[in-house]
């Protein structure tokens, strides 16, 4: 992106004097997904994008528009414009450094060194391995990408960045006849293919079948409160969730937070520890600037239990009186809002058998299919993907369909021990009809008195 620098500061330049402030992103980006049904290839589709969108302020109210033809940056640059004269709002930025930086993430196996016909077996070597008796249908998505950006504002950041990233996922669903039961599991990372070359795919594969069969044979889950631990997974799509998206400063502005006006206050139990750090490398949620040219970094967002802090663009940080933490995010197409990037509970220095060995009754919940959250009224449902009966300090009997719902700030009260180990997700969040990639995740954590209903 380079050779776009002059004329981006031209166009800049120009811009200023009717404006109080622009900035300009553009990127080019090489993209590849193939889908997979069945272990027969459903859809490929490859291919460059490239695109670049201008985004002024005048008089408290953005303009923004966005082209695919860098030959109409002046056009667009005239639409923002008239955009921003035809409204008048409060918007203002928070401060910002002035950044000049180019950054470009370590890659070990460009993915345009590995062949569609190589991507493809992988796939299709990850589909089979998963087709064990009883599996009646796997689909695999795989994607890579690799961008290059560039990002200026008329303050002086100048901001360039090269990343690549890919995932791959594979689900599959096992029938007895009677009931129907699935796995799931994804891998990927902010690198090249080195992420999936490194991986033993059939046993990537295989687990996923064998967790679809073994749930056919699980009991259905029973309902009422119990001990609950949630694992890494689980732990992530709670932290994720209930805490998460309440602490996005849009969010609080609109008055759909249960967290509005906590800031400083006890919102969870001594050992709870909260984070979001978009700066987290091994993270899927990594990025060295937002889309503001911020710098990110560790936020700690709940420490011993206590709200300190929370996610803010530059626009919503002006308004809480803040900084913005480097969460404004979005594809250049698209404007920013505020978004997590790899939210997890810090570990605590408990072993999994300690976590269960002192437990009479309770119930052990693995991985996520999903759930809702409404931050409004701060109430949580998530469906894990699979669970056992804790008797008397061990794993007893798998079950199945069940789900863990309650009340975010009595929850995150409840917890009252949590493991040592971690590991984070590769997955996606969907906000305002935008997806990012994230992570999220921690270790082991139990949870007290935990809302636990069975679907089956």
């Amino acid at each position: 992106m380079e050779e776009y620098i002059n004329l981006f500061e031209k166009i800049i330049e120009k811009t200023i004097p009717q404006v109080d402030y622009i900035d300009v992103r553009a990127g080019m980006s090489d993209n590849t997904s193939i889908l997979m049904k069945d272990g027969k290839v459903d859809e490929i589709n490859t291919g460059m994008s490239l695109g670049a969108r201008i985004r002024v302020l005048k008089n408290g109210a953005w303009g923004f528009a966005y082209t695919t033809d860098l030959s109409k940056l002046n056009e667009i640059t005239d639409t923002a414009i008239q955009l921003s004269n035809s409204l008048t709002g409060d918007v203002e930025l928070s401060e910002s450094e002035i950044i000049k930086d180019k950054v470009e993430v370590d890659v070990k196996i460009p993915f345009k060194d590995v062949s569609i016909e190589e991507k493809k077996k992988i796939i299709k070597e990850a589909s089979d391995a998963a087709s064990i008796d009883k599996v009646n249908s796997t689909t695999a998505g795989y994607s890579d990408g690799e961008i290059n950006e560039l990002f200026m504002n008329s303050e002086g950041s100048e901001i360039q960045t090269k990343t690549s990233k890919v995932r791959m996922a594979l689900n599959a669903s096992a029938t007895d006849g009677e009931i129907i039961q699935f796995g799931h599991d994804s891998l990927g990372g902010v690198k090249g293919f080195e992420v999936i070359a490194d991986v033993d795919i059939e046993e990537f594969g295989r687990k996923i079948g064998e967790k679809a069969v073994r749930l056919l044979d699980a009991e259905p889950a029973p309902s009422g409160q119990f001990t609950t631990i949630a694992d890494p997974l689980l732990t992530g799509v709670l932290i994720h969730e209930a805490l998460g998206h309440a602490v996005e400063g849009d969010l609080i502005l609109q008055n759909d937070s249960i967290l509005k006006d906590k800031l400083g206050e006890k919102i969870a139990s001594d050992i709870v520890n909260i984070f979001d750090d978009a700066s987290k490398r091994d993270g899927f949620g990594y990025y060295p600037y937002d889309v503001e040219g911020v710098k990110t970094k560790p936020n700690q967002l709940v420490k011993d239990g206590q709200l300190i802090s929370l996610l803010n663009s530059r626009e919503t940080a002006s308004k809480l009186g803040m900084k913005s933490s480097g969460n404004a995010r979005s594809i250049i197409a698209d404007k920013p809002i505020v978004r997590m990037s790899n939210t997890f509970l810090q570990p605590g220095d408990n072993s999994f058998d300690e976590l269960i060995e002192d437990v009479p009754d309770g119930i052990y919940l693995k991985g996520s299919r999903g759930g809702q959250v409404d931050t409004a009224k701060g109430i949580f449902q998530f469906n894990a993907a699979e669970g056992y009966l804790i008797k008397n300090g061990e794993i007893s009997a798998p079950v199945r369909d069940v789900s863990l719902s309650g009340n975010i700030l009595e929850t995150l009260k409840n917890i009252d021990a949590i493991g040592n180990d971690f590991k984070l997700s590769v997955g996606f969040c969907g906000k305002g009809g935008q997806t990012a990639p994230v992570g999220d995740g921690g270790p082991h954590t139990r949870i007290l008195n935990a809302l636990v209903g069975g679907m089956g």
